[in-house]
């Protein structure tokens, strides 16, 4: 599986300026390959990883349970 470093806060920082989503950025990078997306702070040490799916489809399941967890989640806080 290839792996693919990421700075997580210019990463974060463009995808907000370009007014896109992780999402959409996630789907154009799929072509087949399964990759392990780390997301390094400053110092390179990762803050979390993420395994990019070889299919669009499987990155919209993905996408879908991860919106309904993080909903769950925010339910809890508010």
């Amino acid at each position: 599986m290839k792996k693919i470093e990421i700075k997580a806060k210019p990463f974060f920082e463009l995808i907000k300026l370009k007014g896109q989503s992780m999402w959409e950025i996630f789907a154009q990078m799929i072509d087949g390959e399964e990759k392990e997306l780390l997301f390094l702070d400053e110092e390179n040490n990762v803050l979390f990883h993420f395994i990019l799916p070889k299919t669009l489809e499987a990155l919209k399941e993905i996408q879908k349970e991860f919106t309904k967890e993080y909903a769950e989640k925010i339910a809890g806080f508010v």
